[in-house]
């Protein structure tokens, strides 16, 4: 369980292939300085196992399903992920309940920066979304992006006979602009997305027939 609180800008320092999955090798000291075998770290909002670490690295299995529905198959030696561990009990939980399970990949569609005396103070950025998860957004709602908690700024759901795309926007400020990799995204990159998991549990519920019926 995370909380989508970025401790850290991770690189990656390694890519092995290994047939139908990939192992990565990830730089974090902060995110290292307790890890262990076995630990949980999200990578980019992708909840990955520790399987090796030394010094301020650590070494992390992707699966197949992980590398078909998110992004971390994108990354290559020297990129910069963004590092978070599961959260303690007890601890502040700053952001959402956030579980690392990405329910697929957006694109950033455009970013509009508000400047003050020439400093960019914060940025309204726009992502395409896939429709299917369009409807667990609201605004002033959660959601995840690159394992970043954004508050929902606005929801456009795809106009079908327009030939258009769902998207939504959130506005970043100057500290995830400067602590997180969402600062240097560019129009067309890839994000993972994951959305509240109390909608998802709501809808069920209210899809799913009452005890005792059929």
């Amino acid at each position: 369980m995370f909380t989508g609180l970025i401790e850290e800008k991770g690189t990656v320092t390694a890519v092995e292939e290994l047939g139908d999955s990939v192992r990565l090798t990830i730089r974090g000291p902060v995110v290292t300085s307790d890890a262990g075998h076995g630990d949980s770290i999200a990578v980019n909002g992708c909840c990955l196992t520790v399987m090796s670490q030394d010094g301020d690295t650590f070494g992390a299995d992707v699966m197949k399903e992980s590398l078909d529905r998110t992004s971390l198959g994108d990354l290559g030696i020297g990129s910069e992920v963004n590092l978070e561990r599961a959260t303690q009990a007890g601890a502040r939980l700053g952001g959402h309940i956030v579980q690392g399970h990405v329910d697929g990949t957006g694109h950033i569609l455009d970013r509009t920066p508000s400047e003050h005396g020439g400093v960019v103070e914060w940025e309204i950025v726009r992502i395409a979304l896939p429709a299917e998860l369009a409807r667990y957004l609201v605004g002033k709602g959660s959601i995840t992006v690159d394992g970043t908690s954004l508050t929902v700024v606005e929801v456009v759901d795809a106009d079908p006979s327009a030939g258009g795309s769902s998207w939504f926007s959130v506005s970043l400020i100057p500290t995830t602009l400067a602590d997180t990799t969402l600062g240097t995204k560019a129009p067309g990159d890839r994000v993972n997305l994951e959305v509240d998991i109390l909608a998802k549990y709501v809808e069920r519920l209210l899809g799913a027939p009452e005890k005792g019926q059929a």
